[in-house]
């Protein structure tokens, strides 16, 4: 496992070398396309939006229910970031290496270890890394990956580099718009009194802020990017801002994109035009904490030493538990200062979070057909009787143990 771990890490460094951001991640695919066939994996493909797909062929895939393991490709920085990385004990520091080149590397890395073993997995094993997970990348990737296995896996498993002991079962629901206002615009002082896109704008922020939110279900807005105007004495004849709306339930963020067009409603008038675009949306989901594949990844991580922590965010998992389907988010080791040039990962702690990783997608792979029909995504749980058990799951789960509701509040995510 040390000489997997050294090689997982330099691959890891190769990756994060490689500028990917959202939309231009085809240099980075074909390289991750070429370590898949340097290992002489079945059906290797590039698809038409730079996904990476490889299978690890199963001992009965006619029997059992194929896995699928993904990890995101693009990163939040532009293409002309430097990539420059630090290199302590213990700790590799830079852009990206942690979110997601690491768990990129970490495909690569399950493959050689379900090789390795002395008999192939129960299932065939589909590795994909895919892209836009990132900003407004709208989750396309993993659209596209839900798109073409549908129902058909026992489950869906999305790595991200850091976040090693915590179990992302719930993805918030998020919404993204971009609001536009347009006016006339004029001199500062000879057409004083007209409307300003600017101000308008700024009216329309406003209202938003004295919009109570409820504490439960959390949710939020954030104003983000925001522009406008040409010189300091223009009254402004166009202003843009991004929203980003985020909440643990649909319906919430439902309610608050009305309040925007309201406001907008209320502000426009013959010399104020306001276009509202929507530019991203995440649908939200979950399975609740007693669901065979939640239990599972508690009980590896409890068999390993590791505390686990039940989360909600906004990861690619959103995608198949918006459908139903059943998915969870895990990380690979422990890191910080994501989204920042002084992104981190420890090397030490990737040895478990590997043997995470095969652990969750081997009791995956001896999951059996559903019995039941899906609940409805953005359900909570049912209710169980006083004194009653969660149901038998037929995955293998480690210690057996029901996993707990124990954890923090979720990381937000892109």
């Amino acid at each position: 496992m040390e000489n997997l771990v050294k090689d997982i890490l330099d691959l890891a460094v190769r990756i994060q070398s490689i500028p990917a951001p959202t939309f231009s991640e085809a240099a980075r695919a074909t390289f991750v396309r070429d370590c898949f066939e340097s290992l002489g994996l079945p059906d290797v493909e590039v698809d038409e939006i730079c996904n990476v797909y490889a299978r690890v062929p199963g001992k009965d895939p006619a029997d059992a229910r194929p896995v699928v393991v993904t990890a995101h490709l693009d990163t939040v920085f532009p293409a002309s970031t430097p990539l420059d990385l630090a290199f302590e004990d213990g700790r590799i520091t830079g852009p990206g290496i942690g979110d997601n080149s690491l768990a990129v590397a970490g495909l690569v890395g399950l493959a050689r270890m379900a090789l390795a073993r002395s008999e192939p997995l129960p299932g065939d094993l589909w590795l994909v890394a895919n892209t836009g997970e990132e900003g407004l990348g709208n989750l396309c990737g993993m659209r596209s990956v839900v798109d073409r296995f549908g129902e058909s896996p026992a489950a869906y498993i999305v790595l991200e580099g850091t976040a090693l002991g915590h179990v992302y079962h719930r993805g918030l629901s998020i919404r993204r718009y971009e609001v536009t206002v347009r006016t006339p615009g004029g001199h500062s002082w000879a057409h004083f009194g007209r409307p300003s896109a600017v101000h308008v704008l700024a009216q329309l922020i406003a209202r938003l802020l004295e919009v109570p939110l409820p504490i439960e279900p959390r949710t939020t807005f954030n104003a983000g990017p925001i522009a406008g105007g040409t010189t300091v004495n223009t009254i402004a004849a166009e202003a843009r801002v991004q929203l980003d709306l985020r909440s643990e339930t649909e319906a919430a963020v439902q309610e608050l994109a009305k309040k925007i067009e309201a406001f907008a409603a209320d502000l426009r008038c013959e010399d104020v035009e306001i276009e509202i675009l929507s530019i991203g949306d995440r649908p939200g989901g979950r399975i609740p904490v007693d669901h065979p594949l939640v239990r599972l990844a508690v009980n590896s991580l409890d068999q390993l030493g590791i505390k686990p922590a039940l989360k909600i965010g906004s990861t690619d998992a959103n995608l198949p538990l918006s459908r139903g389907l059943p998915a969870v988010c895990i990380g690979l080791t422990e890191g910080g200062g994501g989204h920042t040039t002084a992104e981190f990962i420890l090397t030490k702690p990737l040895e478990k979070g590997l043997a995470h990783l095969l652990d969750v997608v081997n009791g995956a792979l001896l999951a059996p057909p559903p019995t039941t029909p899906a609940a409805p995504p953005s359900s909570p749980a049912a209710p169980q009787p006083p004194g009653s058990r969660p149901p038998s799951s037929g995955y293998y789960t480690g210690s057996g143990h029901p996993a707990s509701s124990r954890g923090r509040p979720g990381r937000p995510g892109p």
